[in-house]
């Protein structure tokens, strides 16, 4: 039988991963059902990680050949998740002509406009565009903004005089469709360094152009143009162009020659493509604009993003293990599809919008649902899987010693060995004797963060560590410190109250070392060895032992 819902989700990244401050049946369970869902035929799964592994995950991970998990600091949605790469963009040279066919042929409504090196230097959009293109007024009539070589190539004409200058110019244009006189007063007035005049073979309105020195004349049906009346033009500085076209088309094409430069806002929103999807959405809704431009760390554009790619899939999901709640899961998964969970904590996981596999069964490790789910469906997992699943079976229970193990457990365990060759009383002792205690850490700290969950008890916010050693002699050299780090973790995660859980595996004894609540030593139930410690004999399990302790007693208080 296979969970895992088909059709869109077959396409998706799916990320098998534990939770934060992972131990490690945390790592090897999000491994172990990875290879699992691979076998089954799902490529894009792979394992991972929201948080270092421990010194004994690491040890087992570098033991059994196995690679770490890839690290997820964080899997908020970001622009790059619902981007559409490869936008339609345009130079600042393009005439309006070629730009409205890119409008029309892409069905698009903004257009980024973008220098050499493919950044954005600013926008058109098509209404705005139309606005100022069709708006009617006494400059908008004749006026004609353009570049010789612009205004050319839109006519697809050939020069007889001048030559092909970049320049933008504002341009008068006049048809002349009259006789000599009539055109002559109607250019009166104007500078004739700002004359566009289009013409066809018309002779004597050539001539007076040329007279009256104007800056570009237009030749239009490809007529010819007399040498004697070139010679004058170049005299006179009057640049001569000669198109295919007739001259209402022409006219028609001039005006279409604007360059974009002309058109273009230079005021626009934009946002990196590593930014937030939270941030994009703020960005749409208060800024007014329809699109915001999303560009790559080097400023070249990455694509447009408008409200309809808040609408996107994410091209991502999550299958949760060793953990169903929010607080503890990889930061941002509130806002990524969960599509299963595989664990065997209590039950504190959030609403979802559609029917998901969801799997908590009341074990010692969830290692041992991973592989009662390979045994289930006939799949027996290869020998460094298997050692990997009993690995995290053993750390869980403590070799079996945990009130948490179950006959469910045990019986996973003597199913695993028989899979691997190994004994579990060798291997657990070789796990724990490997790089038990506060030295493989590092620093108190590190070690008091490495396997440190939050709770709640009514309004009261508390979190509890636990670290497994053998004997509590280097715990006592330690405590100082560790209680000042305690201190400062409850500060930096305002809680209530900060713990550690220190776990004798041979003498199955714990000490409890405690900061805020002082109230608690009137409640706790144990001994109390001294200020902020406490003796909890037969206590391994925080899970089963330690926090149902304190939710009863912080409760009380």
């Amino acid at each position: 039988m296979n969970f895992m819902p088909s059709g869109v989700i077959m396409h998706k990244h799916i990320y098998v991963i534990g939770h934060r401050n992972p131990d490690t049946d945390s790592i090897a369970s999000a491994i172990a059902y990875a290879e699992l869902k691979k076998k089954q035929g799902y490529g894009t799964v792979r394992a991972a990680m929201a948080g270092e592994p421990n010194p004994q995950t690491r040890y087992i991970l570098q033991r059994l050949g196995l690679e770490t998990p890839l690290f997820l600091a964080d899997v908020h949605p970001r622009v790059r998740d619902v981007l559409k790469r490869q936008p339609v963009t345009a130079a600042s040279s393009m005439p309006l002509k070629e730009v409205l066919e890119l409008f029309h042929r892409h069905t698009i409504r903004v257009l980024p406009v973008v220098d050499s090196a493919n950044a954005p230097i600013g926008v058109v959009s098509l209404l705005k565009l139309s606005e100022k293109y069709l708006v009617a007024g006494t400059d908008r009539k004749r006026g004609v903004d353009t570049s010789q070589r612009s205004l050319a190539e839109c006519l697809e004409g050939t020069f007889l005089t001048g030559e092909a200058t970049e320049d933008v110019e504002h341009l008068h244009l006049f048809i002349g469709a009259m006789v000599e006189g009539s055109f002559s007063s109607r250019i009166e007035g104007y500078d004739p360094s700002t004359l566009l005049v289009m013409t066809g073979d018309r002779p004597s309105i050539q001539t007076a152009a040329i007279q009256k020195g104007v800056r570009i004349l237009v030749v239009s049906g490809g007529f010819p143009v007399a040498d004697s009346l070139l010679a004058k033009a170049r005299a006179a500085g009057t640049t001569v162009i000669s198109t295919p076209h007739d001259t209402a088309t022409a006219a028609w094409l001039a005006r279409l020659s604007t360059p974009l430069s002309c058109f273009v806002d230079p005021r626009f929103e934009k946002i990196g493509v590593g930014e937030s999807l939270e941030h994009l959405r703020l960005k749409l809704l208060h800024s007014g604009e329809p699109a915001v431009i999303a560009v790559e760390e080097d400023g070249s554009i990455a694509g447009i993003a408008t409200k309809s790619s808040l609408l996107t899939p994410i091209p991502y999901a999550l299958i949760l293990v060793d953990h169903n709640e929010l607080a503890q899961a990889v930061p941002g998964a509130e806002s990524v599809e969960i599509i299963e969970v595989i664990d065997h904590h209590k039950l504190g996981n959030p609403p979802t919008n559609q029917p998901i596999t969801f799997m908590a069964a009341p074990v010692g490790s969830t290692c041992t649902v991973v592989a009662t789910l390979y045994r289930e469906r006939g799949i027996e997992p290869e020998q460094r899987i298997a050692a990997l699943l009993l690995a995290g079976i053993l750390s869980d229970t403590v070799i079996l010693k945990s009130p948490t193990t179950t006959g469910r457990d045990r019986e996973i365990v003597a199913w695993l060995e028989d899979v691997t060759g190994l004994d579990h009383a060798t291997f657990g002792r070789e796990i724990f004797s490997s790089c038990s205690g506060f030295s493989a850490y590092g620093t108190p700290e590190k070690a008091v963060r490495a396997d440190f969950k939050q709770f709640n008890a009514a309004d009261t916010l508390f979190g509890v560590g636990q670290v497994e050693v053998v004997g509590f002699d280097e715990f006592y050299e330690l405590k100082e410190e560790l209680r000042e780090a305690l201190k400062r973790i409850k500060e930096q995660d305002r809680l209530a109250l900060a713990g550690l859980m220190v776990t004798d595996i041979y003498t199955e004894t714990s000490l409890f070392l405690v900061e805020g609540k002082n109230e608690l030593a009137h409640v706790m139930g144990y001994t109390q060895l001294e200020p902020h410690l406490y003796e909890l004999k037969g206590v391994m399990s925080r899970k089963k032992q330690m926090v149902p302790h304190l939710l009863k007693v912080l409760g009380a208080l």
